[in-house]
């Protein structure tokens, strides 16, 4: 039998499935290793340990069991994480207990409840089996619309506020859930989705956090229309922010894994159409420009990314921010060009055989600039020539890798049937932000988010590097003199007291248990023979010894400079004796 519910998904779940859901894990030796998905790094440094049940990342040192990953990756409380692992362990929790009752689970309610009603009037209303009707003809099949839990949201004002409301839901909670608005002129509430077709958005465990919702054309004549937005969103909640969220990735995962490659869309049907047809790799950004959250996302699963935006306007300048943002973080892009005034659920649900076709053309980046450019210049007039130099060199200016942009440069001057010299010198005149201006302060805010601050101070570092030694060789406990004990932390003194079996209360056993087997953990990388680690575990004592020593004079140093302008003489006297003492018990 186990104690609690944490012990019990504890053992049930593989800490290396668990995150390896998350990120893309490589087998070294006895662990697993991958990038930190929690700072920006491009050589591996973060660890997890099946035989311990851990993970941490020697670059930031963050670390811990599986509830702290899911904590840390999803950025929820405990209480959420709990729900999480237990909901993938097959463990049933019990709802009463006010521990893991926490706003974000009665977010989580309100959601899944509100997505069984949108359900159910798809299904048994008249105007929802008009939306259904719809979706059929769209090429949609009955089992799909069932997988993706499509919807619809009945022309009634407080149809779905009314139903929450009576499932024991204050209107408050469905406000916050972003289903529901407060009138400016009335002050009453009413339903944010209103005759149109849902489209529940899910988080990574596939639980509905919140929903996209189409317009019906055919339930409205085209004066009533033509002033409402095609699509709406659940606004931002504690549960959904559009910027971090990739539609359709609770589904896409292992297939982009796999394929080790992600087709990136537009729209809620362009992704459910392509993973109906098998292109099972494909998620949408839903309504928002691609961001650099996604783009982090994403690259737990792959560095292969294909997008397939429309090829209008607003889809060409997406593609190019999506080109900016994804080369800054070291993706290979691919750009699929779609065909005029076709989306890419228009293509593959009409004509399978040409999708395939037109996947396997995507272009590279340098040929789908060059293209776009060309088409819409002159290269043959003075004129059409500098259009295209404005337009290329900036971009040529951000290529990372000097091999790709001397390539270019040749191209471009090959097209322009110029000489390089002369594009070089073209080039040293452009100055460009790396993600665009209207991105740069985006992008530094989400940096600082995603990149943790854990810097420990020498003396702590060599602390835990002379545990992770005692760990590595436990005969070396012996060696420790009395002398250098004063220059150790507590905890490094209670760690060792520890290591020489004695005893401590459960709560401080547990604490000490969790820093060793990290510590433990770290000393699997020590690269050092054993027979070095006596000489290593003098060195590391001595060093402690110093700094400890060396802070003192610091301060004493202080002391008597204080005492000399106060010209308190008795103490410059005292405090030098002191000082002298230190120099000399350095020196030893």
């Amino acid at each position: 039998m186990f104690n609690s519910p944490i012990d019990e998904i504890k053992n049930r779940l593989d800490i290396v499935e668990v995150i390896g859901s998350y990120i893309k894990l490589q087998k070294a030796g006895a662990n697993y290793r991958a990038n930190c998905p929690f700072h920006s790094e491009k050589k591996p440094s973060f660890f997890v340990s099946p035989n311990r049940q851990i993970w941490h990342c020697f670059g930031c040192n963050l670390g811990g069991d599986v509830f702290k990953f899911v904590m840390k990756i999803e950025g929820i409380e405990f209480g959420d994480a709990l729900k999480i692992l237990a909901q993938k362990a097959g463990i049933e929790l019990k709802k009463e207990n006010p521990q893991i009752k926490t706003q974000r689970q009665r977010l989580y309610e309100i959601s899944e409840l509100a997505c069984r009603f949108f359900e159910k009037q798809l299904e048994k209303s008249n105007t929802g089996q008009q939306a259904k009707k719809y979706l059929l003809s769209r090429g949609l099949k009955e089992e799909t619309i069932k997988k993706w839990r499509l919807g619809y949201a009945p022309d009634v004002w407080e149809s779905l506020s009314n139903f929450l409301i009576g499932k024991g839901f204050e209107r408050k909670e469905i406000v916050q859930a972003g289903l529901a608005l407060k009138s400016e002129k009335t002050n009453n509430f009413y339903d944010r989705f209103r005759k149109r077709i849902i489209f529940p958005i899910f988080d990574l465990s596939s639980q509905v956090i919140g929903f996209g919702a189409r317009i019906l054309e055919t339930s409205y004549n085209n004066e009533d229309s033509k002033d409402l937005a095609k699509y709406i969103n659940t606004p931002a909640t504690l549960l959904y922010d559009k910027g971090r969220i990739l539609y359709g990735l609770n589904f896409a995962g292992q297939e982009i894994r796999k394929k080790d490659s992600c087709i990136l869309m537009e729209g809620y049907m362009d992704v459910i159409i392509a993973h109906q047809a098998g292109f099972k790799n494909t998620v949408a950004v839903s309504g928002t420009a691609l961001t650099s959250w996604q783009l982090n996302i994403l690259k737990r699963y792959s560095d292969n990314l294909f997008t397939a935006f429309d090829m209008d306007v607003a889809g060409n300048n997406a593609t190019k921010r999506s080109i900016d943002l994804a080369q800054e973080r070291d993706f290979n892009v691919k750009i699929i060009t779609m065909p005029e005034d076709k989306d890419p659920a228009d293509v593959i649900s009409q004509n399978p055989s040409q999708w395939q076709t037109i996947f396997k053309n995507a272009k590279t980046i340098h040929d789908f600039y060059f293209e776009n450019t060309l088409n819409q210049f002159n290269k043959n007039t003075i004129e059409g020539k500098k259009k295209i130099l404005k337009v290329l060199l900036p971009i040529i200016k951000k290529i990372p890798n000097k091999i790709e942009q001397d390539f270019w440069i040749q191209d471009l001057a090959n097209v322009l049937e110029t000489k390089e010299e002369f594009i070089l010198e073209e080039l040293s005149k452009v100055r460009v932000f790396q993600t665009g201006i209207e991105n740069f302060n985006q992008t530094q805010k989400e940096d600082k988010e995603v990149v943790p601050v854990n810097k420990k101070t020498r003396k702590e570092l060599l602390e835990e590097y002379f545990i992770a030694l005692l760990l590595k060789s436990p005969k070396n406990i012996g060696l420790i003199k009395k002398e250098y004990l004063p220059f150790l932390s507590p905890q490094t003194l209670t760690l060792i007291n520890y290591f020489e079996g004695k005893e401590y209360q459960n709560k401080q056993l547990k604490e000490f248990e969790e820093k060793i087997n990290h510590l433990s953990f770290r000393a699997e990388f020590l690269e050092i023979e054993n027979e070095k680690v006596e000489i290593e575990l003098q060195n590391c004592l001595q060093e402690i010894k110093t700094l400890n020593l060396q802070t003192k004079l610091n301060e004493i140093s202080k002391e008597i400079k204080k005492a000399e302008r106060e010209k308190n003489f008795e103490m410059v006297q005292k405090l030098t004796k002191e000082f002298y003492q230190l120099c000399l018990q350095k020196k030893s």
